[in-house]
């Protein structure tokens, strides 16, 4: 099972263009701050699961600030992380993460990519579609891999 993770497209539609077809995955998670541009490319996605939250810059939207979702066998928590202060530190995030006892947790919101493992629990950022980072999760028999990956743009 692959599934591909964005954020933070901030009205740039062609970079989430570029990330959505760039790579082949069974679900699309966008983790907040520019859900018009996910909105307005959902018709386009050849994809079983979309899974969606609400970032701070989102208004007017009715996506909630988190949820979880089974997927592959593991729990995968998403939030944006405003909401956990995922901008001074990650344990607001594995709190949540692990009182729902998730395997994953997915947060956007400080546009820097990240992944982290600690104590069974992946934390996993995939930085800002608009800088050209998405975030990608494996899951097999095998286990979990989680990893970032710059997205190849039409930008100069």
């Amino acid at each position: 099972m692959r599934i591909l993770v964005v954020s933070d497209s901030h009205s740039d539609r062609a970079s989430l263009r570029m990330a959505l077809a760039s790579i082949n995955a069974e679900a699309y998670i966008f983790l907040g701050d520019g859900y018009r541009d996910w909105e307005s490319l959902i018709p386009y996605m050849n994809c079983q699961r979309l899974i969606a939250v609400k970032g701070n810059n989102d208004w007017g939207c009715e996506y909630p600030l988190s949820l979880t979702e089974r997927i592959g066998g593991k729990l995968i928590y998403c939030t944006h992380g405003h909401s956990v202060g995922v901008q001074f530190n990650l344990l607001g995030l594995e709190d949540k993460a692990r009182e729902a006892e998730a395997d994953i947790a997915l947060y956007g919101h400080t546009h820097e990519p990240n992944v982290t493992y600690k104590d069974g629990l992946y934390m996993m950022n995939p930085g800002s579609v608009r800088k050209n980072s998405c975030g990608i999760i494996d899951i097999t028999p095998k286990g979990i891999m989680c990893f970032t990956r710059k997205i190849v743009s039409y930008k100069p």
